[in-house]
């Protein structure tokens, strides 16, 4: 199956996503920091990047900026507590492929990588 790497600044919901995902039979890391995520996407093949938005030191959306930098490949959905129009379209602009919000649904979540990783 794919390698999926999860950046979430809250560990726990980064857990979540990869026990849903490694159920499917995925390889899932996750990462709460954003340079450490940066650092493994530069020296790793990932499939498929899931980011929030509110992160730590940086926006979902310039991580997503700089992973599209060392690989345009890489699929990305983006994830939400706080869904706006502007950060819908920020994220798409910048190449991202899907977007969930918080709290995930876990079939949405489950149908939405299968998809974005289908393309």
């Amino acid at each position: 199956m794919a390698n999926i790497l999860v950046l979430d600044d809250v560990i726990d919901a980064g857990v979540l996503l990869k026990r849903i995902l490694e159920r499917k039979g995925h390889n899932v890391i996750v990462f709460s920091e954003e340079e450490e995520a940066l650092k493994y996407i530069a020296k790793n093949k990932i499939d498929l990047a899931i980011l929030d938005i509110k992160l730590k030191k940086m926006t979902g959306v310039e991580v997503l900026e700089l992973i599209k930098e060392i690989s345009t490949d890489i699929k990305v959905i983006m994830l939400t507590g706080y869904p706006t129009l502007e950060t819908a379209r920020a994220s798409v602009k910048h190449g991202a492929d899907e977007y969930c919000v918080k709290p995930i649904d876990k079939e949405e979540l489950e149908s939405k990588v299968a998809e974005v990783l289908g393309k």
